[in-house]
C-alpha cells in the first residue's frame, strides 16, 4: 500500500523542553492511525508538524510524498484538519459555515454531500451556536473534508463530549474510512483508539512507547488474561494460593492470572470446594490501558493530572 506519512527521528524542542523526542512513524493510505496518550504527551505538536503548521527542530517528515519544508503548498491542498479547539461562525447555519470554508478552495465537495456524510441533514439550517458539542464536532469534520482531502487530521475530536455524542462522532470517522480517506486521530481515550484504529502509537513524554495494531501491542506488552472472582471468601483465596496460583485481592474481588489454556479449568476446580463461596467469575483480557500502566507505571488518567 502507498505510504502517505513517513516520519524519521522527529524532534521538537522548546528551549529545554523536549516536546517530541525522536519519533518514527509510517502511515499507509486508507487506514485510521491513532496517536494515543495523555495531554502533554506531544501528540498535537507532532501532528501540527505534519500539517505544516509548526516547524520541526530536526528529523525528516514526508506527507503525501512531499517534504514538509519544500512541499507545503502541495501538502496543504490535499489535507484536511480538525484542530483541537475547533470553532466556526456562531451566527451562520451549518450549511452556510460549510459553504464559507468551501469557498476558500478551488477544489471542493458539494455542501449537501458533506452534510449527508456527517449526518446533519436535519440541522442544515440551524445556527452553529445552537448546536450541541457533538454536532459542532460533526460540522468540524465536514469542514475538514470540504476540499476533498486524501488525508484528514482529527485532533482530539471527541474531548468533552458525552458518551452518546462521542459514539456519533465515531460513526462519522468510520464513514471517512469508508470513503477511502486516511485518518490521523489523536486521542486520550483508550476505547476510542481500540474501536476505530487500524494501527495505534502510544505516546508518552514525547516518545512512542508502543506501536502496532491493538492486538499486536497487547500481545507484546500486555499481561495476558485475568480471572476475576467476585465476592470470593477467605477459603477461595487460600485454595487458589495453596495451588500456586498467582492471585491478588482487589476491593473484595480476587484477581487470578491465567497462565495458559489449562489454567481456567484448574481455577474452576479449586472454586468448587464446599467451603468456597463467591458471587461470579469473569474473564478479562489485557487492554491498552493495561499496557500503558505496565510501560509507564501509571494509569492514563493519572498521567492527565
Amino acid at each position: 500500500m502507498e505510504t502517505v506519512i513517513e516520519v524519521r527521528n522527529l524532534v521538537k524542542r522548546y528551549g529545554d523542553l523536549m516536546a517530541v523526542n525522536g519519533i518514527d512513524l509510517d502511515v499507509q493510505a486508507g487506514e485510521v492511525y491513532s496517536i494515543l496518550g495523555p495531554n502533554g504527551a506531544g501528540k498535537t505538536t507532532s501532528v501540527e508538524i505534519m500539517e505544516c503548521l509548526r516547524r520541526k527542530t530536526s528529523g525528516e517528515v514526508r506527507v503525501l510524498g512531499h517534504d514538509i519544508e519544500r512541499g507545503q503548498k502541495e501538502i496543504k491542498k490535499r489535507i484536511g484538519v480538525l484542530p483541537q479547539s475547533f470553532n466556526a461562525f456562531d451566527y451562520l447555519t451549518v450549511k452556510e459555515n460549510i459553504e464559507y470554508f468551501g469557498g476558500l478552495f478551488d477544489k471542493r465537495i458539494p455542501t449537501d454531500e458533506l452534510i449527508d456524510a456527517v449526518q446533519l441533514q436535519d440541522k442544515r439550517d440551524v445556527w452553529f451556536i445552537n448546536l450541541s458539542g457533538g454536532l459542532k464536532q460533526r460540522v468540524g469534520v465536514a469542514i475538514a473534508m470540504v476540499n476533498d482531502p486524501d488525508l484528514v487530521f482529527l485532533d482530539e475530536p471527541t474531548t468533552g463530549l458525552d458518551p452518546k455524542a462521542r459514539r456519533e462522532v465515531w460513526e462519522v470517522i468510520r464513514n471517512l474510512k469508508s470513503r477511502n480517506k486516511t485518518v490521523i486521530l489523536t486521542t486520550h481515550y483508550m476505547e476510542e483508539a481500540e474501536v476505530l484504529s487500524d494501527h495505534v502509537a502510544i505516546m508518552d513524554e514525547g516518545r512512542f512507547i508502543a506501536m502496532g495494531t491493538t492486538r499486536q501491542i497487547i500481545d507484546q506488552h500486555g499481561s495476558g488474561s485475568t480471572c476475576i472472582v467476585k465476592g470470593a471468601n477467605d477459603a477461595a483465596v487460600a485454595a487458589l494460593r495453596s495451588a500456586g496460583m498467582i492471585c491478588e485481592a482487589n476491593d473484595g474481588d480476587l484477581l487470578v492470572r491465567i497462565e495458559d489454556k489449562g489454567s481456567l479449568p484448574k481455577i474452576v476446580g479449586f472454586l468448587s470446594s464446599p467451603e468456597v463461596t463467591y458471587d461470579e467469575v469473569l474473564i478479562k483480557g489485557s487492554s491498552l490501558e493495561d499496557v500503558f500502566l505496565k510501560l509507564t507505571g501509571r494509569k492514563l488518567a493519572e498521567a492527565e493530572q
